[in-house]
């Protein structure tokens, strides 16, 4: 069913800031969008509304049909745990746990780390750092550490990827295997991707775009 967006609106702050104002979109099962515009269009608003780590203002947000207003709490966070992964500009590691550990971490909230331990170690591989399972985020370059982080958003097999510039730390070489490694999972694992890039190459891999301009849509 996927994630359906209606009448969005998002303010901030007092006096208030209008960020986003009528966004109608529907992102389908499957299907990898990039949310793109200029630097403070709203396009990771949206993302983080679309995702359900913020709220709106106005508007209903559905995913797989539910409207996320009359999903309780603690049942909402599951969901998002168990059904989401999400990836950032900026990776977020535990510095004190290694690279598996890290991954492992969504794991520890559903007591199923054992059993998704071998399919860590896959996904390590699949991002080429099997041979650094063991180490530490600090033993690691900037391009390897956003790929443990990928590894980690999609430990759960997540429906959803939520990813929020995810190569704007990188150079052009990772950012490229990156970008490289979202696709395939969109590809054959049938993941459905939301993406926010300002990279027009990037946002040319994605199937449909949905370009933002000043809180408003310009385009679908």
């Amino acid at each position: 069913m996927g994630v359906v967006a209606q009448g969005i609106g998002k303010v901030f702050g007092d006096p208030p800031l209008r960020v986003l104002t009528g966004i109608d979109a529907e992102i389908r099962d499957g299907e990898f969008v990039a949310l793109t515009g200029r630097s403070g269009s709203g396009k990771s608003t949206l993302m983080y509304i679309l995702s359900s780590l913020d709220e709106p203002s106005e508007g209903v947000i559905k995913i797989d049909g539910q409207d996320l207003r009359s999903i309780p709490d603690e049942e909402l966070y599951r969901f998002r745990n168990q059904h989401m992964g999400f990836v950032f500009q900026f990776h977020y590691l535990i510095a004190e746990l290694t690279t598996l550990d890290n991954v492992l971490m969504p794991t520890l909230k559903f007591n199923s780390r054992d059993a998704k331990t071998a399919y860590a170690e896959s996904l390590l591989e699949k991002v080429g750092l099997k041979e650094k399972m063991n180490r530490l985020p600090r033993q690691l370059s900037g391009g390897e550490q956003q790929r443990v982080a990928i590894a980690r958003a999609l430990v759960m097999e997540p429906k959803y990827l939520f990813a929020d510039e995810p190569t704007g730390s990188l150079d052009t070489l990772n950012g490229d295997l990156v970008m490289k490694i979202i696709k395939e999972i969109n590809v054959h694992q049938k993941t459905t991707v939301v993406m926010v890039t300002h990279d027009p190459d990037f946002a040319n891999l994605a199937d449909r775009q949905i370009r933002l301009a000043d809180g408003k849509l310009a385009n679908s």
